[in-house]
């Protein structure tokens, strides 16, 4: 399935600038394969040593968290938006 990806600024080295990128894979994880493919590096700011999301990296596929579906199984429908969304902090 082919899927549009927003990438969050902070990503965009990996994207040749691009906020946009298109990625095929019927889950999270094949398409996550199929960006760091054509972007190398890519998958390491997404996902920390033991292949999972970083703590502090969500990842949306339409409007779920995949946290909250099955994790990098969750499936991508053909024209999906995935958002990868860094976690922000700060305050006083």
């Amino acid at each position: 399935m082919s899927a549009s990806v927003r990438v969050p600024t902070i990503l965009r080295t990996y994207t040749d600038d691009a906020s946009e990128v298109e990625a095929k894979g019927a889950t999270l994880a094949e398409l996550l394969d199929d960006l760091e493919a054509n972007y190398p590096g890519i998958r390491a700011r997404i996902l920390d040593d033991n292949g999972k999301v970083r703590r502090f990296v969500n990842v949306y596929v339409g409007d779920e968290d995949v946290r909250f579906e099955k994790g990098l199984q969750t499936e991508i429908a053909d024209g999906a938006k995935v958002s990868i969304i860094p976690a922000v902090a700060g305050g006083c």
